[in-house]
């Protein structure tokens, strides 16, 4: 049975759902909370500056490369954070601390990945409408396999091998999306987030080879910049890749939308904080909204509900997520090898 077989009883599910997580009191905001985050995130990554300032054209400066690519995660997760309005109920507030933290903090267009992340949250592995699905270096499906040309016909066919050291480009791409968007006509406060990415760009080369050497600093900039870039596509590969792609016009209702298309990833304290609480993606997509410390409660919930419904719901482990997505990636890539 495929996804767009499972329609939706009369009534609404997600409604009844919803009272639930209300009920149990976990759509409330924190403001301790990601008080307390921002404060952690944001001191650790001022005292990691001072501290490569202090080491000054040491090859030990290249620790700090690995802690930075760890700590622009964390910033990136409090940006997403931030664009689903778990932080501030209100949109300027949003902005201004996103622009702060995403562009100028990790020189990430918060405005161009909010747009690109909503339009995914609306329409979860829908080939035609998520644009986290879209053909581009890699093919998502036999489908995109058969009509791929180019690059995405060649990389397609070993997608599998390559996907983690594709991903050490990921933080190049994400800083060079954010400029491309400053030309798209989608995009709003263009003048404002150009100049934050160019004043982090700017900072951020004159930190690196003020107190570097050119060679260490090169290589300082490629570790931190490939090592960022695995580790943000570890966070989100899990959650939907390998998980059945949508198709046309979907019958599904938006429970069953959500939660058949999306994986949580099981693990204690370390998974949660290591994955910025996107381990729980079925109910981060259910519940945008929700603060992250309250995702593992609401699972319990979510996945009770579903048993009653009889509705599929996946979880597993971190190791078998990135299993499930190489195994998807390869059998994607098929027609491809079986060209002549």
């Amino acid at each position: 049975m495929t996804t767009n077989e499972v329609l939706s009883p009369p009534g609404s599910d997600f409604a009844r759902l919803t009272r639930r997580v209300s009920e149990a009191d976990l759509l409330r905001r924190r403001p301790g909370y990601y008080i307390a985050r921002f404060s952690l995130v944001i001191g650790l990554f001022a005292a990691g500056w001072v501290g490569f300032a202090f080491l000054g054209d040491s090859w030990w400066s290249l620790g700090l490369a690995v802690f930075f690519a760890v700590m622009f995660a964390q910033v990136a997760l409090l940006s997403h954070d931030l664009a689903h309005r778990q932080v501030f109920r209100t949109r300027r507030p949003t902005e201004i601390v996103g622009w702060a933290v995403g562009n100028f903090g990790i020189g990430m267009s918060y405005g161009w990945w909010m747009d690109k992340h909503t339009r995914h949250h609306a329409n979860p592995n829908h080939d035609e409408l998520d644009p986290d699905v879209e053909p581009d270096v890699l093919v998502w499906s036999k489908k995109q396999a058969r009509v791929a040309r180019g690059v995405p016909a060649f990389i397609g066919r070993y997608q599998a091998f390559l996907f983690f050291p594709l991903l050490t480009l990921e933080g190049f791409n994400l800083h060079v999306s954010g400029f491309r968007a400053l030309f798209s006509k989608s995009l709003k406060h263009k003048w404002i987030e150009g100049s934050l990415l160019t004043a982090h760009v700017v900072l951020y080369l004159a930190a690196v080879f003020t107190v570097l050497s050119p060679g260490k600093a090169v290589v300082f900039i490629v570790l931190h910049q490939a090592l960022w870039g695995i580790y943000m596509g570890s966070i989100f590969a899990p959650n939907h890749k390998g998980m059945p792609i949508l198709t046309g016009k979907t019958e599904l209702d938006f429970l069953r939308k959500q939660v058949l298309t999306s994986r949580n990833v099981q693990g204690g304290r370390i998974t949660d904080l290591a994955l910025g609480g996107l381990n729980y993606q079925i109910e981060h997509h259910l519940f945008p909204s929700m603060p992250s410390p309250h995702l593992g409660q609401a699972q319990v919930i979510v996945e009770q509900y579903c048993a009653e419904l009889d509705i599929p719901y996946c979880q597993t482990s971190l190791v078998d997520s990135y299993a499930q997505v190489l195994r998807s990636l390869h059998e994607s890539g098929e027609p491809l090898r079986n060209r002549s």
